[in-house]
């Protein structure tokens, strides 16, 4: 019925559509396992069942709530709904500051207290480094 090229046509075509399919699906895989999404204090109150996977607690750093220690970082982020207490040892970024922007990824004790292991401050777009802003004040 077909000849032998087009046969052979057909297999090659088909050896390359599973190896495609099959790669995309061990990278889409392998990603799945790495990325990692950062959550408010509302949705972690929500949560049914507490696991040990690393996650990300985004939210803004509560007024009056920073405690500096000599080896650890204590405070409060809240999604101005709910809050949650987060605990740091390491050095923290120079944006970091009540009322602003914080993402700390690490791991969840319970669903009131979260052990980071990496803090990263978000700022907005107007934000400008210092020396930036001195440089243009003394024109």
């Amino acid at each position: 019925m077909y000849g032998r090229k087009v046969k052979l046509r057909f297999l090659f075509i088909l050896l390359i559509l599973t190896t495609l399919i099959l790669t995309v699906f061990l990278i889409l895989k392998s990603l799945e396992e790495n990325v990692v999404y950062f959550q408010s204090p509302s949705e972690i109150k929500e949560i049914s069942e507490l696991d040990k996977k690393k996650i990300r607690v985004g939210g803004m750093v509560k007024k009056s709530s920073i405690f500096i220690t000599s080896n650890e970082v204590k405070f409060i982020i809240t999604d101005f709904k709910n809050e949650i207490n987060v605990t740091y040892s390491g050095a923290i970024p120079n944006l970091f500051e009540e009322g602003k922007g914080v993402v700390a990824e690490g791991f969840l004790k319970d669903r009131n207290f979260f052990s980071a292991t990496k803090i990263l401050a978000k700022h907005d777009e107007n934000y400008m480094p210092p020396e930036v802003k001195e440089a243009l004040g003394n024109k």
